[in-house]
């Protein structure tokens, strides 16, 4: 009896203990690393999504150009996947057009629109369900440039291979094509009151009108659609009488308070003479704004020189940051950064930067300015064999620029780090996507048709392994940013 008592007991303790041992090992456990944690109140009242990742840059890829797709990447940990599953992808589910070359990101909406140039698409995203939600329109393939104001009421584009610029207007659901030969750049201030469009090889700007229920086509008219009982048409912006300024037109930067639209001129780069900023002013060319004759007042209220080049322009309220590349005397280009002072309209410096066509401007943790560009090997750093990949690092405390990765095609031991499938040493190729991991210290791009990310910091970059794709990257996008800026 005394023995079956200690067993008794002694399975007792036993199993009291092991029973303490299970809960403690379970109240660790719960204390420890959830890696996919969410607060109880997200920010904005953003929704949890399937993926459970807090930090998602999405890739928008093609594999063969007519099949495309939409991955999700863990911009927190640099991987494709989920840390508990490292086979599983995250795509966007309910896409697949076949060559998604355009993001148009919405974060603060929890929204986006991707365009795919092979079919016209463009398809809306829902960034909390990670999926496609409908079309936002079907627009021309290869379509060079379109435009989404802020308040979606409209989609405009501008298709140079059929000469048209287009209008989606979902206030009526109505789709406009108006005739422009050879438009292929178009532009619309965020209040969605101004829209301007630029012609190939043309010094000339348009902008479009809106007109009244029944009311005529507006005189000097290029195009009304419809013909009979016309809603839009597109009419030349006419220059200053006596200083004109508009050469090869290619852009604009509107104001925020909504009184002067700067467009840009890209001049020698685009076969023009001579490349400057035009300020002209928007209340006199708005979508309500009738012309009642031809010979209407130009808006032109000035312009400034800016003989480093001006393709894209990106603004921080007090400064212009313009770059764009300047004609040397052995006609080839090399790129610069131009800075304008918006107080006093001047040009304040000029720093070089990566040659190409420069596309993209984003600013960037660690005070920092990243500029984008296609088509570096052409320029003059390639001709002096200097470092001509195509996206430039700039320090806007230093004031100081960085082409990233850093390479040095005169040492042989010098080249990028992670090379892309050509197996090139030297250069990646062409910037097609730049986004801002906000508040993380990276930058993620479409890189060479690949992804690369950059620590903004001190430019290095961050081991790809885990973040390549399988296709070609176009173009990415920081789906969780904490405003509409980050790309």
């Amino acid at each position: 009896m005394k023995n079956r008592s200690f067993l008794s007991q002694s399975f007792c303790a036993q199993f009291f203990c092991g029973l303490i041992i299970a809960a403690v090992t379970v109240g660790l456990a719960s204390c420890g690393t959830r890696y996919y944690k969410f607060p109880q109140y997200t920010f904005a009242n953003r929704p949890i999504p399937p993926s459970k990742l807090a930090n998602r840059v999405m890739v928008s890829l093609t594999v063969n150009g007519s099949q495309g797709s939409l991955q999700i990447l863990d911009a927190f940990r640099d991987i494709r996947s989920n840390i508990f599953d490292p086979n599983t992808s995250f795509h966007i589910s309910g896409y697949a057009s076949g060559f998604p070359n355009m993001i148009f990101n919405f974060p603060e909406q929890v929204l986006g629109f991707v365009y795919s140039n092979s079919d016209g698409s463009l398809t809306r995203i829902d960034y909390g369900k990670e999926a496609a939600s409908g079309t936002g329109g079907t627009l021309p393939q290869r379509s060079d440039s379109i435009a989404v104001p802020l308040n979606f009421n409209h989609v405009y584009a501008a298709a140079s291979a059929i000469g048209q610029l287009v209008v989606i207007d979902n206030t009526s659901g109505r789709t406009f094509a108006l005739n422009l030969p050879n438009v292929y750049k178009v532009a619309v201030n965020q209040g969605d009151t101004v829209v301007l469009a630029m012609v190939r090889n043309s010094n000339t700007l348009y902008r479009l009108i809106r007109l009244n229920a029944n009311q005529p086509a507006v005189p000097g008219a290029v195009d009304c659609q419809p013909f009979n009982l016309p809603v839009y048409c597109v009419v030349p912006v006419p220059d200053s009488a006596t200083n004109p300024s508009l050469d090869r037109p290619v852009g604009a930067y509107f104001s925020l308070d909504g009184t002067t639209a700067y467009v840009l001129n890209c001049g020698p780069e685009c076969g023009g003479n001579a490349s400057s900023i035009t300020l002209l002013q928007q209340g006199a060319m708005r979508v309500d704004n009738f012309p009642t004759s031809t010979n209407y007042p130009s808006p032109v209220i000035g312009s400034v020189s800016v003989p480093g080049g001006a393709t894209t322009v990106l603004s921080d309220g007090t400064t212009l940051y313009i770059a764009g590349q300047q004609l040397l005397a052995d006609g080839l280009f090399t790129g610069f950064l131009s800075t304008m002072d918006l107080a006093s309209n001047t040009i304040t410096g000029k720093y070089g930067i990566s040659d190409g066509y420069h596309t993209k401007l984003l600013f960037g943790d660690d005070n920092t300015l990243w500029i984008g560009s296609q088509g570096c090997a052409n320029g003059e750093r390639a001709k002096l064999n200097q470092n001509y990949n195509c996206l430039t690092r700039f320090d806007l405390g230093s004031k100081s620029a960085s082409i990233v990765p850093a390479v040095n095609p005169a040492d042989p031991n010098s080249h990028v780090p992670y090379p892309n499938a050509n197996e090139n040493l030297q250069y990646y190729g062409d910037l097609t996507g730049l986004c801002w991991v906000q508040n993380m210290h990276k930058m993620y791009t479409a890189y060479g048709g690949q992804v690369h990310a950059f620590n903004t910091a001190d430019g290095s970059e961050i081991d790809n392994s885990r973040i390549t794709i399988q296709g070609t990257a176009l173009d990415v996008a920081y789906m969780d940013a904490i405003t509409n800026a980050a790309n």
